[in-house]
């Protein structure tokens, strides 16, 4: 599209996800019990997902280091090829608590990069440099790719606000830099979508950018024409405000890029 913002794609241990096909299809993956999220799984592979998002702040035994790469270990199976993110996300930033220390997370983040059952981590940048450096160090060790991520469950900060969230990422040397912010307005959505298009043109990540709510449902559909690389949609539960059924995700993406010749 040569009217359009760069696409960068996310690459999966060094090549492009989906074959280089964006945006890409995300399922979150939500389930307390690992028959659950095997569950949710193979529900993702029957609507012909991309890629799913582990969140593993829902999962009950997060506790246990080794229930959780026993369970990835089965999801991989269920998944075939399909990449997996694996994502603790924080209760400040609209997650799930969960009753381990955040030096346990950093653990768990070093045991599942080393267990090979996921291809890339999200982790908050809010967190801290010396805790994305260090799981920045882990992912790197095992050929895992780093989400570097904002999130706002209240409001869509100011554009030169929201540009700076992607640059931050670019900073703690993210592989993929994500903004997910909350829609009030309309205004709001066009304010992420103009960091996002400023961001695809001057930084070197990939980008997910996500506008939430019902407002910001049409960025999830459109948000590829401004160079994010992945969007997020329901194949069994939903993670967010405002994602939309995989299939009719996948309808309004197709008939956005054929309106734009893409």
């Amino acid at each position: 599209m040569s009217s359009g913002a760069p696409v960068k794609p996310i690459r999966i241990r060094g090549a492009p996800a989906a074959g280089g096909r964006l945006p890409l299809l995300c399922a979150p993956l939500v389930a307390a019990s690992r028959d659950g999220l095997l569950a949710e799984a193979a529900a993702a592979v029957a609507a012909q997902c991309d890629i799913v998002e582990w969140r593993v702040d829902f999962f009950g035994e997060i506790g246990n280091t080794a229930a959780v790469v026993e369970a990835g270990t089965a999801l991989r199976a269920v998944l075939g090829g399909m990449p997996v993110l694996f994502t603790r996300r924080s209760a400040a930033e609209g997650g799930e608590p969960v009753p381990i220390s955040e030096a346990a997370v950093l653990e768990l983040y070093d045991e599942i990069c080393a267990s090979g059952c996921v291809d890339l981590v999200d982790y908050e940048m809010s967190n801290g440099a010396a805790s994305v450096k260090a799981v920045r160090d882990a992912s790197r060790r095992h050929g895992v790719g780093l989400v570097c991520s904002y999130h706002n469950f209240d409001a869509t900060p100011p554009l030169p606000a929201l540009a700076a969230e992607f640059r931050r990422a670019q900073a703690m040397e993210a592989d993929v830099a994500k903004v997910s912010v909350m829609a009030r307005a309309q205004g709001d959505v066009l304010a992420l979508l103009a960091a996002t298009q400023q961001a695809s043109r001057e930084l070197e990540p990939a980008l997910i950018a996500v506008s939430m709510g019902p407002h910001g449902a049409l960025s999830r559909v459109i948000g590829f024409a401004f160079g994010s690389a992945l969007t997020f949609g329901v194949a069994s539960g939903a993670s967010a405000p405002g994602q939309l059924p995989i299939a009719e995700l996948r309808t309004g993406i197709e008939a956005a890029r054929k309106a734009l010749g893409s």
